[in-house]
């Protein structure tokens, strides 16, 4: 299982904070980008950065193993 974490503007967007997606042989980040692009098409419009266990990832093709956790963010503005 890949747990799906959403922080701040991510989680008001969507409306819920966490997810669980079905882990599978081969599942790289991208996969994960596109399972959760086609239940909310315009998240990503807001995301800004994307964390597998913690480390800032930049590569989609990263390959994800059973029990990671992405985490997706919007930018913090603040003073």
């Amino acid at each position: 299982m890949i747990r799906v974490l959403f922080f701040g503007p991510v989680a008001d967007h969507i409306d819920t904070r966490e997810m669980n997606i079905e882990f599978s042989s081969g599942m790289t980040l991208q996969d994960v980008v596109a399972m959760i692009t086609a239940q909310y098409p315009t998240v990503f419009d807001i995301v800004s950065f994307i964390a597998v266990n913690q480390k800032q990832v930049h590569d989609h093709k990263t390959q994800l193993s059973d029990n990671d956790v992405v985490a997706l963010l919007a930018k913090f503005s603040g003073g």
